[in-house]
């Protein structure tokens, strides 16, 4: 059975990208949100295996959306988007009960590699 992907980011290009690169190794993108309070939404309605959270949002940003997920579901598996320089973010992320990050621009194998070894 495919792995099961909520795609969180406010850039619709971004999102566009990590899809394509999902679909192509076999992964199942169930939605996708703009902003951390979309997030939060949809991942009490999908229930997916994993998401991939930008950190860098209007309305909710990564971390806070990240917390709250983890309120409700301590057992959700979050991967953390984020631009260079963000090193203080992610740490945050990490703390807060983020998997794993990956780096934009994305590279196609190290966003599978990350996935991969967060959902074994």
């Amino acid at each position: 059975m495919s792995k099961r992907i909520l795609i969180v980011d406010d850039a619709a290009f971004m999102r566009m990208m990590i899809k394509d690169i999902l679909s192509k190794n076999g992964f199942e993108v169930v939605g996708e949100a703009g902003d951390g309070a979309q997030a939060v939404e949809k991942y009490a309605e999908l229930k997916p295996d994993l998401v991939t959270m930008d950190i860098t949002m209007p309305e909710m940003d990564g971390i806070a959306a990240l917390k709250a997920i983890k309120a409700k579901d301590p057992s959700a598996t979050i991967i953390m988007c984020s631009a260079m320089g963000q090193q203080a973010m992610v740490i945050d992320a990490i703390q807060a009960g983020a998997k794993d990050f990956i780096v934009k621009p994305f590279q196609a194998d190290r966003v599978i590699e990350a996935i991969s070894k967060a959902i074994g």
